[in-house]
């Protein structure tokens, strides 16, 4: 009975976003239905909620009757794995998307007291036609309590390489930071329509596309390194689509957080600010179309439905393509801005936009050529040589903005004020350049350019702190002075990685040794090793340098529901690197067992640094959270 009660709160949650949106047109009118919105949207979430937690329970109970837990899920599987199972799939997870949702569309309804009451109602409407798109697709395309006669037996289990704890926590930060730039999207088409681009939506809409943002970088953090540690390849980032399809959202939602800042405080960037908002909420319909169409092959990918496919591409050009149509009809109407100078700080904004949105370009371009050119009957690969050429030039211009852009004054100033800092930037950069080039002559020289930028943004995050009572500092600026900083730690780990990683692959036999980057690690003995639902084996190694030993211990795992073998490597952390080691299995001619070994300088950073820039994101959404609203909200939906 579960099972039917979760798919019932599912088709009236639906009915409540058709209310919901017939509330929305009748502002159009006499708003007689207006009233309605607003317990709608609550009403919804509530039951958007409980049709998740009803799927959450049959996996909890392994309910192999129901066709989503038989084909994602077994009986003798770890607990914390069931529950992740819930979302590790197609259905499941697009069920977690309209969860959240209509979350957000309740606590818009519930909470959101900065904007006139009609654009609030425009707003909830357009949310409201958003996630009747998505309902469709679950009841109509991707049911996840659809029956299963007869039930097996054991159930075909969950695929191993998403039997991970990462993996249990990825998605759902990507997925409510996805969800999070819908919102944006819904408030960015009901200003449009209300002719209401102004601070007070920009002051609306900031904390969604900030918590949103957040999440993103959570996600993309979480996820590269559970590529890192669990796919045995050594790598961080690979370029590939599906990583590009989590990239492109986040890209878009960093320009748009700088805009709708500047609009918010400054009454700038209004066009600006409409255009991000649209932008970002198509990146996230086209990562959600990626990995959800079948059209890409991957351990990330859940559907392999053509006719899926098509209804999520259907979705997105739909939605992006009438909100588009709905901006160049509008964008005459938006007022002007502010004006500003192109020596200020919002210059420096607009500066670090168009470079995000370069990057972006670039990454779409990469992206997407390969599929169409692969439609029109052409093989072609685009891989990192394209990626890392074309986007680090432009990433390198991107950082000269922010070294310089957070000392700026609003609306005008004079490069020649800051020309002491400038020098002192631009020393550090040359020192930093030298000294890699001295020290390592054989570097690249995109690794040489990342680590002494990242030398100098990280001086150059602090500067705004200058001259401040620090007590008194407003908590947003904290949150932007350690998400500048979190980003050159970033980056000088990337570049550190790239330039000095060392690698060794050999066979050994137990008693011997292998040197990787002044390392000696010894293959002690290999052992079985056995696991809740896997059997594998164990290499057991001392890795040894200064004088220090180090137990490692990879496995090597046989999964058998769903068959699959899987490399866990074993990491051992040191301050300034990781020692990455594999165990495959042993070479047929030899008999000797196969290992892989790399040392990677400051790998850690990478993960260290996006944690900071999450963290400098959260210090900035409660710093605007403990702000007061400017102004109520009127209390009239048919106002004008």
């Amino acid at each position: 009975m579960m099972a039917e009660a979760g798919l019932a709160a599912l088709w009236l949650a639906a009915a409540m976003a058709l209310l919901q949106l017939a509330g929305g047109l009748s502002l159009i009118g006499d708003g007689k239905l207006a009233s309605l919105i607003r317990p709608a949207a609550m009403v919804q979430g509530a039951l958007c909620v409980f049709s998740f937690c009803a799927l959450i329970w049959l996996f909890w109970i392994t309910d192999l009757s129901v066709l989503l837990v038989a084909s994602n899920s077994h009986i003798d599987k770890p607990a914390i794995f069931k529950i992740a199972g819930t979302w590790g799939n197609h259905e499941g997870s697009m069920l977690l998307w309209v969860t959240v949702m209509a979350l957000s569309g309740a606590a818009i309804a519930l909470l959101e007291k900065r904007i006139d009451a009609k654009t609030l109602g425009a707003t909830l409407g357009v949310q409201a036609v958003v996630s009747l798109g998505f309902f469709a697709f679950l009841l109509f395309s991707s049911n996840p309590f659809e029956r299963l006669v007869p039930a097996p037996a054991q159930g075909a289990g969950l695929n191993p390489l998403l039997q991970d704890i990462g993996l249990a926590f990825h998605p759902p930060t990507l997925y409510i930071g996805y969800v999070g730039l819908s919102v944006a999207f819904s408030f960015a088409v009901g200003a449009l329509l209300t002719r209401q681009v102004g601070p007070a939506f920009a002051r609306a809409m900031r904390p969604w596309v900030l918590g949103a943002w957040i999440f993103l970088t959570l996600g993309i953090t979480a996820g590269s390194y559970w590529a890192y540690y669990e796919l045995g390849w050594g790598g961080w980032w690979f370029w590939d689509p599906v990583e590009n399809a989590s990239l492109m959202p986040w890209l878009a939602a960093t320009a748009l957080l700088h805009s709708v800042s500047v609009l918010a405080t400054r009454n700038a960037l209004r066009a600006w600010t409409i255009m991000l908002a649209l932008v970002a909420f198509a990146m996230s319909m086209a990562g959600t179309f990626l990995v959800r169409s079948g059209v890409l092959t991957s351990v990330h990918s859940f559907a392999v439905d053509p006719e899926r496919g098509a209804f999520i591409l259907t979705l997105m050009l739909v939605y992006t393509g009438a909100a588009f149509v709905l901006f160049a009809l509008r964008i005459g109407t938006v007022r002007q801005g502010e004006p500003f100078q192109l020596v200020s700080r919002e210059g420096a904004i607009v500066a670090n936009n168009i470079f995000l949105s370069v990057i972006l370009g670039i990454v779409l371009i990469g992206t997407l050529y390969p599929l169409a050119a692969e439609a029109l009957g052409d093989k072609i690969s685009v891989g990192p040589p394209y990626f890392n050429k074309a986007t680090v030039p432009i990433a390198l211009l991107l950082m000269l903005a922010l070294l310089l852009g957070p000392m700026l004054r609003w609306r005008r100033d004079e490069i020649a004020r800051h020309k002491y800092w400038l020098v002192g930037f631009f020393a550090i950069i040359l020192w930093s350049g030298v000294a890699v080039w001295q020290f390592a002559p054989g570097v690249g020289i995109f690794p040489t350019l990342g680590i002494a930028f990242a030398l100098a943004l990280a001086v150059a995050s602090f500067v705004p702190l200058k001259g401040r009572n620090l007590l008194r500092t407003p908590l947003p600026i904290y949150g932007m002075v350690i998400a500048h900083f979190g980003l050159a730690v970033s980056v000088f780990g990337m570049a550190s990685e790239s330039g000095f990683s060392k690698e060794s692959l050999t066979a050994l036999s137990p008693g011997q040794s292998a040197q990787v980057a002044g390392w000696t690690v010894k293959l002690d003995d290999v052992n079985p090793a056995i696991g809740d639902n896997w059997v594998g084996i164990q290499g057991e190694m001392l890795a040894n340098r200064g004088g220090k030993t180090f137990a490692l211990h990879p496995q090597s795992r046989q999964f058998f529901q769903p068959e699959m073998q899987t490399s866990e490597a074993a990491l051992l952390t040191r301050w300034n690197g990781q020692l990455y080691a594999v165990l495959a299995q042993p070479d047929e001619r030899t008999g000797k067992w196969q290992v892989r070994l790399w040392w990677k300088p400051y790998v850690t950073f990478i993960w260290f640094g996006g944690a900071l820039v999450a963290l400098g994101g959260l210090i900035a959404l409660l710093g605007r959270m403990l702000r007061r609203p400017r102004k109520p909200a009127k209390n009239n939906w048919a106002s004008e």
